[in-house]
């Protein structure tokens, strides 16, 4: 198995298999509790059901327990939500602008691109734009979406840890081209990096 694009992606995927792992289990479970049922309660000349009025054990654990599994769903989806939306000082900044239908991305040093050029192991900070609609910037590899609301300016971080070409799409619905509105976003090396950015930079949150 290789190693994950980003550090967001392993928890993203940690939270999707630990709820469809609880889920299973309680499928699992919930059936086959019904079919004993079925079995043991099924009706039977000459026996008279029992109605129970009141279990405080019974009650008890049908509450906490779902509870439990909630609260911890809710805190691994909270804290990998966390990984995209605080920002660590010094961060590399391009800045993305949406239009109908493409991206584009400007870097510190002025350089303008349609496909997203980004270092290794270094926090990039997308400070992003619509000029016309909302749109959205979706990684699908990295796990990572957000809007881009006109009028607006959001941000998106995340630290790609390797290398390669990964699809960027807009997800959100923008006009009649929406479906074509796709660039691309290349992990390279330092070295590469520096010598396609054409000017000096320092790697940041390594």
């Amino acid at each position: 198995m290789g190693i994950s694009p980003t550090t967001h992606a392993e928890s993203v995927d940690f939270v999707m298999l630990y709820i469809v792992a609880i889920s299973v289990v309680l499928l699992l479970g919930i059936t086959a509790t019904m079919v004993y049922f079925v079995f043991k309660y099924n009706r039977k000349k000459g026996h008279a059901p029992v109605d129970i009025h009141g279990n405080l054990l019974l009650e008890v654990i049908w509450i906490v327990i779902p509870t439990l599994l909630v609260l911890s769903m809710f805190y691994f989806g909270y804290t990998s939500f966390r990984e995209t939306r605080e920002i660590p000082d010094n961060p590399f900044v391009v800045k993305v602008t949406a239009r109908m239908w493409q991206f584009s991305f400007e870097y510190p040093n002025g350089k303008k691109t349609d496909t997203l050029y980004v270092p290794l192991s270094t926090g990039i900070d997308l400070e992003m734009r619509s000029m016309d609609v909302n749109h959205a910037f979706y990684i699908p590899a990295f796990r990572i979406k957000e809007d881009i609301i006109y009028g607006k300016t959001n941000h998106l971080y995340f630290t790609p840890k390797e290398v390669g070409d990964y699809d960027v799409a807009c997800a959100e619905y923008c006009g009649l081209s929406h479906s074509a509105m796709y660039t691309k976003v290349k992990v390279i090396h330092d070295n590469e990096f520096t010598t396609w950015y054409g000017s000096n930079w320092q790697p940041q949150n390594k």
